[in-house]
């Protein structure tokens, strides 16, 4: 197993498929894009398979979500999600995407075995997205998101990123639209994850001022303490809505900067080049793609991937005044 000084099992591995991406978020990378890996250092799809299935088979890894970039503009995608779905025991197969594809996609996806996804969306508004995105895509996202309920990809979950002064007024907005539809809204605080490193914390719209936004419109009740478990957002129950299946409307917060939830981490994660980090704000990797090429067994890779996590730090840091920002932006390292 995958285990750290503190106790800390990681079963969920977050597996980025390229550095690239469709979009150009304000706090994710500047306008004309980044110098993405040369594709000699990417994984192939078979080298990523093997890994999967060693973190699987050797290592107790229960869950695989895989992300970018923009995991969508990998050519293989489809087969790395028919091949993980064959593993035994199987994990619980995800995607965190843009959703600029996933019209076209989606149903090949549901086919090949993946169980679920979770689409960026910011605004609902057009102009507000091209503010955020640079690019005149909302309505892709849209039927993207359409073309995941139809296709059976549930819950069908929204990531969303306030921006101060740009759609922090669509909080609410946003959690009806999404409840309409049976859609599972979270809201994720802005981190110091982006390759221009200007991220401002004092103009970081925080959990407690989202859920002041909601509460506006909104009754919420907490969701017990227990129901939450690794999972990284804390959820409130929407009072007087519920979803297709009859089950409770659900919102989640996810407070990275302001409510660190690091002791309750459970995630290892493998960048598009091959490398572990052991948190999302790592400043050290090991690298596995160099043991694949090298001729390294299962065994060998098993060994050096329990080591990269029995040194996870107990905390991220990000309120520690010697916090230093990754070197690699979000893009790169894999959501």
């Amino acid at each position: 197993m995958l285990i750290d000084t503190f106790g800390r099992r990681a079963v969920d591995l977050r597996v980025s498929l390229t550095d690239r991406c469709n979009l150009r978020c304000t706090y994710c990378m500047p306008a004309e894009g980044l110098d993405w890996l040369p594709k000699p250092n990417l994984l192939t799809d078979e080298e990523i398979i093997r890994l999967v299935r060693i973190a699987v088979t050797d290592l107790g890894v229960t869950e695989v979500r895989f992300t970018g970039g923009e995991p969508l503009l990998r050519p293989g995608l489809v087969g790395i999600v028919a091949a993980c779905a064959e593993l035994s025991p199987r994990p619980e197969l995800s995607l965190t995407t843009n959703g600029l594809g996933l019209s076209r996609t989606a149903s090949a996806l549901r086919e090949a075995g993946l169980d679920r996804v979770n689409v960026s969306l910011d605004t609902l508004d057009p102009a507000s997205f091209h503010t955020l995105t640079r690019r005149d895509r909302l309505a892709d996202v849209i039927a993207g998101l359409a073309a995941a309920e139809t296709a059976g990809l549930r819950p069908v979950k929204i990531n969303t990123v306030l921006m101060r002064g740009v759609n922090d007024h669509e909080a609410a907005d946003l959690l009806g639209w999404c409840l309409e539809r049976g859609y599972e809204l979270r809201f994720i605080e802005q981190m110091p994850l982006d390759a221009q490193h200007g991220w401002d914390r004092s103009t970081m719209v925080t959990a407690e001022e989202i859920l002041a936004r909601l509460g506006e419109r909104f009754a919420l009740t907490p969701e017990p303490d227990e129901r939450r478990g690794a999972a990284p957002a804390e959820r409130w129950l929407v009072d007087g809505w519920t979803m297709a299946d009859g089950g409770p409307a659900r919102v989640g917060v996810i407070a990275s900067v302001t409510r660190p939830f690091c002791r309750a981490c459970d995630r290892t994660r493998l960048t598009a080049d091959g490398q572990i980090r052991n948190c999302l704000f790592a400043r050290e990797e090991t690298d596995l793609r160099g043991a694949l090429r090298d001729g390294a067994d299962d065994a060998v890779i098993a060994a050096l991937w329990r080591a990269a996590m029995w040194g996870k730090k107990a905390g991220a840091g990000i309120d520690n005044p010697d916090f230093l920002q990754p070197d690699r932006p979000m893009s790169a390292i894999g959501g």
